[in-house]
């Protein structure tokens, strides 16, 4: 059998005036500190590519419009609800009062497998941490969980960018039921 790949022009598209009315899933994605603007913005595209509520840039993360940022979101700041807060503490607090689970992607002693996300943890807000120093600990004690990404190579962590795309992909997963 012949696989056929799409041209660009047949790749359904959701208009960015209509991006407003679609359901949004019940996933909103909390940086802490998160310090590449190049993460940041591969970050806003695959939030807006999974479609989830909104997007927390808390601390020293960086925001738009930045062209750094742009470089790698490709217009999707435009489609992503997001909202810069100087305190991520703050953001969780507020998170939690309205019903969120909590739960940070970091390896921790309590930490389970994103793969054992359940269903029951959602509306669920997806913390990420800084690249180098991962979620900080005032942070992590607002935590309901902490879940991590199995490594089983030499290497015990993930580009920022490409953990929360994990992350965001595997609570979507959990929450189609599939």
């Amino acid at each position: 059998m012949a696989i056929r790949k799409l041209r660009h022009e047949e790749i359904p598209r959701t208009a960015l005036a209509e991006i407003g009315r679609k359901p949004r899933h019940p996933i909103v994605l909390v940086l802490d500190n998160v310090r590449s603007l190049y993460n940041v913005g591969s970050i806003f595209r695959t939030c807006d590519g999974a479609l989830i509520e909104r997007l927390y840039l808390c601390g020293f993360t960086p925001h738009p419009p930045r062209k750094e940022i742009e470089k790698t979101a490709l217009d999707a700041a435009a489609s992503v609800p997001w909202v810069y807060h100087g305190s991520v503490e703050n953001v969780l607090r507020e998170l939690k009062s309205g019903g969120y689970t909590i739960a940070a992607l970091e390896l921790a002693e309590e930490s389970t497998s994103c793969f054992d996300l359940k269903r029951e943890h959602f509306p669920l807000a997806l913390v990420i941490g800084n690249e180098i120093e991962g979620v900080r600990k005032p942070a992590l004690d607002l935590c309901d969980l902490a879940v991590e990404i199995p490594m089983y190579g030499i290497k015990q962590s993930l580009n920022v960018a490409i953990a929360a795309g994990i992350g965001l992909y595997e609570a979507l997963r959990v929450i189609k039921g599939k």
